[in-house]
């Protein structure tokens, strides 16, 4: 971690705390396990809430090719050094709840989307707009990877089901700091292994 992640994180942090989400830009145990079921053939990837990149460096070391990267990010900051540091990836300064209406694919819809929301701090109505943008952008067995800091998938079952999707935990971060759990959220009826 440089000082170019450090200080676009703690602006935004003191500017917008609910925004952000975490104490630290997440570290590299956690991008390992966020991105580990995705290959090149994912792609195109969608990454909601990238921050710093440190998942978007991840996603590069599993083989997606930046230019099949979508980063959307609403922090201005956050896009300036994104852009700098991913030049073919499509940067994006939006709110991820509008994703649905960007019209972001003509050919092959996303095969995942990565989130670094902080989703725990969103209201629910928002966070149902998320997942309804994501899923309408992803192809049939695309998924959606979360992490979270809670003990719980950050998505409540109740809205899981109105939605038509299930979660199901891969794994824990306990390197990261704080320790972190991720979540596959993908729609019912579809494989629940990758």
């Amino acid at each position: 971690m440089t000082i170019r992640d450090v200080l676009p994180f703690l602006r935004a942090l003191s500017s917008a705390p609910l925004s952000v989400g975490a104490v630290a830009p997440s570290g590299p145990a956690l991008a390992e396990l966020i991105t580990r079921e995705i290959t090149p053939s994912s792609g195109p990837v969608v990454e909601l809430g990238p921050g710093t990149g440190v998942f978007t460096r991840a996603l590069l070391a599993r083989g997606v090719k930046e230019d099949d990267l979508t980063l959307v990010e609403v922090g201005t900051d956050f896009v300036e050094l994104l852009r700098s540091r991913f030049p073919l990836a499509r940067v994006l300064q939006e709110d991820a709840a509008s994703l649905g209406a960007l019209g972001l694919f003509s050919g092959p819809n996303a095969g995942a989307v990565v989130s670094g929301l902080p989703l725990l701090n969103l209201p629910r109505e928002k966070v149902s707009a998320i997942l309804v943008a994501a899923f309408e952008i992803m192809r049939p067995g695309g998924c959606f990877y979360q992490f979270t800091y809670g003990a719980r998938c950050p998505v409540p079952l109740p809205l899981l089901e109105k939605l038509g999707l299930k979660s199901m935990r891969i794994g824990r971060a306990f390197a990261n700091i704080p320790p972190a759990t991720v979540y596959r959220i993908g729609r019912r009826g579809a494989s629940s292994r990758r």
